[in-house]
């Protein structure tokens, strides 16, 4: 009866309200636990279940998250609308936006300043097209560049827009990026290209897999990923309206 009622429970509620927060519900048939997550980008909370988990339990459980939820939210930076005149970081360096709608609308670097015309309405996609472009291109050179030291082939290298993970490695050799990492300092972007690359050696996180990224890095691996813990949230502000 108890199966029955989380049952039609699950399918009924949607969402549901903890400490005035609005909350999705859903299940995953890869999660192993029940989990909370707020999307650094729109904020957004989750409450993700097994397949099988109770949901009553699963309830329970996060209603005594509330806390939680609050200094995660509180965490979340103020968006940063793409607006002319603003300096957008690239790597170690900065990169101001130069908007005019008699400049061609295709975007163009020239120096520290993009260049970017046609209608306003239309500078933020056009901006955030071209830093796509613009870290597929930088991310699969560095990628190819990792692959020849560790002397090891590579599929695709792609990119997107996850809530958390800053890359990922298939079994088959493709490499999938966080877009946002060209916003990063180019050390924690080469850390996290030594990282993926060194799992087409090693599909695990064991002690030769970390000595093996710490040999594709030339910097400080340890100080990358501090870095990515304290700030990595800042990069998903880009390219946000309020």
């Amino acid at each position: 009866m108890l199966a029955i009622l989380n049952s039609m429970l699950f399918m009924m509620t949607e969402y549901i309200e903890l400490g005035g927060h609005r909350v999705e519900i859903r299940r995953h048939a890869m999660a192993r636990r029940v989990k909370l997550s707020v999307d650094p980008r729109r904020g957004a909370i989750r409450l993700t279940l097994p397949k099988r988990a109770a949901l009553l339990a699963a309830l329970h459980w996060a209603r005594g998250q509330t806390d939680w939820i609050a200094r995660e939210v509180a965490k979340r930076p103020d968006p940063c609308a793409i607006e002319p005149g603003m300096t957008i970081p690239i790597g170690d360096e900065g990169l101001m936006i130069d908007w005019d709608e008699h400049y061609s609308r295709v975007p163009r670097r020239l120096g520290a300043y993009l260049r970017v015309g046609g209608d306003r309405s239309e500078l933020a996609p056009r901006v955030l097209r071209w830093l796509k472009r613009e870290a597929v291109r930088q991310l699969t050179c560095d990628t190819h560049e990792a692959a020849t030291r560790a002397n090891v082939t590579i599929g695709r290298v792609g990119v997107g827009d996850p809530r958390s993970r800053w890359g990922s490695c298939s079994s088959n050799g493709d490499i999938r990026y966080s877009w946002r990492l060209i916003l990063a300092p180019a050390h924690v972007r080469l850390a996290t290209v030594a990282h993926e690359v060194a799992h087409r050696v090693h599909m695990n996180h064991g002690a030769a897999f970390h000595a093996l990224v710490d040999e594709l890095h030339e910097g400080d691996v340890r100080a990358a990923r501090e870095w990515l813990r304290a700030h990595g949230h800042m990069l998903h502000r880009f390219g946000q309206s309020s």
